[in-house]
């Protein structure tokens, strides 16, 4: 049987869960993204894989340099307003993503969206924006291993749907979560892609129910590899993060190729 489609929970009702301290701020301001008006659209797309590069010299097998991974990163300007520059951790991470399940592999995937790092090991080089009218936070990052690895943990991602499609997990603050994982597109950019739509849903001690939306995206352009997740409270516009996906893997191959060129 099909999961039942869950309605999109309302800020009013959001509102009261985060008052009551059910999600840990750590002392960071509650802060998110919506898609910006201003970013180009439709964008386009890489539809053929990149040119193989030089052997790496790093241990990791990367091939850009530290000034070109941190140039290949996106930024606010290229999403355009009102997305910022992330102040801090959004107030959902420690409270909802810090999450224990006895479903195998779905635990891998908690872990991994709770540590974040989807690509298997901590990122190279990264950036958060926020958006402070809503609960949402996108963390872009450039991974540091083989494209073999990266190549393995995307495999790994696109078998999510079906071994973890629907399971539960419980909070430190002992809530019941139900998570359900189902496949995301993707553009058609870089070698290899994937893409999951995330949700965890539950209701509090309270009574009050609660919503969390997580978009999850990783794409391998050449020997190098970047992953991203677009997350927030209630529901989340997908445009986002189909511009992100599309934005950075032209930055990418683009540095790439300026790379190639001074060789």
């Amino acid at each position: 049987m099909s999961p039942a489609i869950r309605p999109q929970i309302p800020r009013a009702v959001l509102l009261p869960l985060l008052a009551t301290g059910l999600l840990i701020v750590g002392g960071c301001a509650a802060l998110g993204l919506r898609q910006p008006q201003s970013a180009p659209h439709p964008l386009p797309t890489v539809d053929r894989p990149a040119p193989t590069s030089k052997t790496s010299a790093r241990a990791d097998g990367a091939t850009l340099t530290d000034e070109q991974a941190q140039a290949a990163l996106i930024t606010q300007t290229d999403l355009g307003a009102p997305w910022t520059a992330t102040r801090g951790a959004a107030t959902w991470r420690d409270g909802l993503l810090k999450t224990r399940t006895t479903a195998g592999e779905c635990q891998r995937l908690l872990d991994a969206l709770y540590s974040d790092e989807l690509l298997g090991a901590p990122a190279r080089v990264a950036i958060g924006l926020d958006d402070a009218d809503t609960d949402a936070q996108l963390r872009y990052q450039l991974g540091a291993r083989r494209p073999a690895d990266v190549d393995a943990t995307l495999s790994w991602l696109g078998t999510m749907p079906v071994q973890c499609a629907r399971f539960t997990a419980t909070t430190d603050l002992g809530l019941v979560e139900d998570v359900q994982v189902t496949n995301a597109p993707l553009p058609e950019v870089g070698d290899v892609r994937q893409g999951l739509r995330v949700t965890v849903a539950g209701t509090a001690s309270e009574g009050q129910e609660f919503l969390l939306t997580m978009d999850v995206a990783a794409v391998r352009v050449g020997e190098d590899a970047f992953a991203l997740t677009n997350a927030g409270l209630g529901d989340v516009p997908n445009d986002a993060t189909q511009a992100a996906v599309q934005i950075g893997a032209l930055r990418l191959s683009d540095v790439r190729r300026q790379g190639r060129a001074q060789v």
